[in-house]
Order: structure tokens, then sequence, then C-alpha cells
């Protein structure tokens, strides 16, 4: 099959979607959940083929992290099914609604965006919670995940595919697997609404200079996180779980801005170090630039919070910044001066997830502001539209 046809077949699919029951909606999902279940084997087997190649062409720790699946996150894939089907109804749900003086009925309902283009690296994961979360909100979705990861791909969207072929409309959910497929499919906006690039900065370009459809980037995440003089939460504990819980993620904590007149600023580099974090201090501008994705850390060391905010404003990617402090006056300064998908205030930053935000999970983490900022779940992967309703009324 064609590209194209490919693409028309989707766009059929979407207009048909829309217009299934939640109902059905909710079936697919609980095949899709009980399906991985059923073939967690063979999803590992494949897993692991990448796997293999990822080390013989001497991938990253941090890529072999993202590309890795293992029995519990293939049962935590099927938990997430359940919980996107648990999640409140998107589709056709009116969310404003009034009636003007002549008795004309004046509604907002929220449909969906039609056909999502999804191209992301590393991660397996991404083709099950696509795809999860575009049946909740009624979207047909075209998948195309890195040639890594293109054995579990294309099992994952095998079992998708099969468990799902008696609910939804056929084209519903589709896998393309080559640069030359991205190409092309890049140029097919009278079929594709949306395009979600999700990957490093290299792919995130070349998406937004290619696309003729919007794009909602899921860039990169050089998060920071600055710690008050004043703070009396357990910084020591936040900035290990921000850095070290899982540090090849794009919420992981890349730059730790501390004030100098903070006690604790030893132990938590002392920490840090017995970690096995390698800390870059004094740090260079190009370290401040730097996405690690590692066991590594940026330190700054700052004298007064409206430092510590100027120099996140230069080097933040909008992803996720975090303040530790007491100062209500401080934390708001904080919250007003800094433009960011998502602020967590005594918080680690790694809670910027669809999952973690109540989403039930994501399409990726928006670092634009146009179509959603932040975590995409299914309420994001719609549109609204009116629908006015009168007794014979006209126009006067």
């Amino acid at each position: 099959m064609s590209i194209v046809e490919l693409a028309t077949r989707a766009k059929e699919a979407s207009l048909k979607l829309q217009g299934l029951s939640e109902e059905m909606r909710l079936t697919a999902l609980d095949a899709m959940s009980k399906a991985l279940l059923t073939h967690k084997n063979e999803i590992l087997s494949e897993n692991q083929k990448d796997l293999d190649e990822a080390r013989k062409n001497n991938l990253s720790a941090s890529m072999v992290d993202r590309l890795t699946l293992s029995a519990k996150s293939i049962q935590d894939l099927a938990a997430m099914c359940v919980s996107v089907a648990n999640q409140k109804q998107v589709v056709g749900m009116v969310v404003e609604s009034h009636t003007r003086a002549d008795g004309l009925l004046v509604q907002k309902q929220r449909i969906p965006l039609g056909v999502i283009g999804m191209i992301f690296e590393s991660r397996p994961n991404v083709v099950v919670d696509g795809a999860a979360l575009a049946i909740k909100s009624g979207n047909a979705i075209i998948l195309k995940g890195g040639k890594e990861a293109q054995y579990s791909n294309r099992k994952l969207f095998e079992i998708i595919h099969h468990s799902t072929a008696s609910v939804l409309p056929e084209g519903s959910v589709s896998l393309i697997e080559t640069r030359e497929d991205v190409a092309e499919i890049l140029k097919l906006d009278q079929y594709i609404d949306l395009m979600v690039p999700r990957g490093g900065s290299a792919l995130i370009q070349y998406v937004k200079a290619n696309a003729t459809m919007p794009v909602v980037a899921h860039d990169k995440g050089l998060c920071h996180l600055y710690v008050h003089a004043d703070c009396e939460v357990d910084a020591e504990a936040i900035v290990l779980n921000a850095k070290t819980q899982r540090p090849g993620v794009c919420n992981a904590l890349e730059t730790l801005v501390l004030h100098e007149k903070f006690p604790h600023n030893e132990a938590i580099l002392s920490a840090l170090k017995s970690a096995g974090v390698e800390i870059k201090h004094p740090a260079t501008e190009e370290d401040y630039a730097t996405e690690w994705l590692d066991k590594k850390i940026s330190i700054k060391i700052v004298s007064n919070h409206l430092e510590a905010i100027e120099h996140i404003k230069k080097y933040s990617s909008h992803h996720t910044e975090a303040i530790l402090a007491k100062d209500p006056k401080v934390i708001e300064e904080f919250l007003n001066s800094l433009d960011a998908s998502c602020i967590a205030i005594n918080a680690s930053t790694r809670f910027n997830d669809g999952g973690e935000l109540g989403l039930g999970a994501e399409l990726g983490i928006s670092t634009s502001k146009l179509h959603a900022y932040g975590p995409m779940g299914a309420s994001e992967m719609t549109t609204t539209r009116f629908i006015v309703t009168g007794d014979g009324h006209i126009r006067k």
C-alpha cells in the first residue's frame, strides 16, 4: 500500500471514528489491554532483538533504557489502556452552553482533530500510548517509530491491529517504517490534520521545516530545579529523584541551581556524587545548554532568586522548571517569570508526565503552545466546534 493510500484510508477512518460510540471505544481499549498480556512473551522476544542490535551498534545507556521493555512495563501498558478507558468521555461532550434571549441555543462540543501523525524515537511503548489515546479521543493515528525499535514496534502494532479489528474502522491505527515514508507523509496535509514529532532536536527541526500540516513538538527537556535559601522540604531527596530515578527521560533534572546560602548544598552535591552522577561545577556555557539524558548534571550557584530566574530564562527549553522554597513571594515571582509547560513547586520535575498528572497516558509533552502545552492526553487531542440549535430562527 502506498503512503497516499494509507493516509486516505486513515482519513476515511477518522470520519467514522467520530461517530463511534463511547462503549465501542472502551471495548477496543479493553481488547488491547488483554491482548498485550496474552502476547507478553512475543513482545519481549521481539524487544530482545532490538536490544541485541542496540548493543551491537553501541547505543548509549540512556537509549537502551528507553528501548527496553519488561514484563512489568507490558503490565503497565495494559493497565494504561484501562486507565485511559476509564477517563471521562471527551468525544461529543458539550463543554459550554448558553441560550440567547431569542431562544437560540449555542453549544460548544468537543470533537476529534481527525488524523494525527506521530513520529518518535526509541520508545516502543509510544506505539501503545499513541494508539490508546487516539482511540479514546476518536482520532485516526499514523505512527512512525525509530528503526532502533523496529521489531518491538511491529509486534505491538500487530497486536493492536488484530485485537481491535472487529471494533474499529480499517485504517484507525497505522504504522509506517522508513525515512522515505516520513518525507512523503509530511506533504499530505489534505489527509493529516496534525503532526507530532517526539524525539531529539534533529528530528523536531526536520519535521518543523518540512511538514505542510500544523506541528505540535515534543522537544528536548532541559529541566532546571532551583533550591532557595529558605527551602524546608527535603531538597536532597527531591534532587536525587529528579536526576537519578530515570536520567534518560525528558523530565529528568539537567541543571541544579543552588542559592549560595542554602545550608545543605554540600550534602546535596555529595549525595549526587555517591549516586554516580558526574557534576559539572564549574559548568560551561555548553554544559548549561546540554540536555544530558545521563548521570551528569550542571550546577549553578546564585546569590538570589532573581539571578536563578534569569539563568533559567536563558537556557530553558520550556519543558519543566522547579523551585524548592518557602517564601510565597519568591514562589510567585518564579511562577510568573518563567515560561514552561509545567512548573513544579516543592516537588520533583519527574511529575510532568501524563500518567502522573491524571491523563492516563500522554501522546507527548508539548513544548509548543498551540495546540497544547504540556502532556497531551485524550482531551488535548480534540478541538471544539459550535452547535447552534434554533426553532426557525433567522438573523435580523
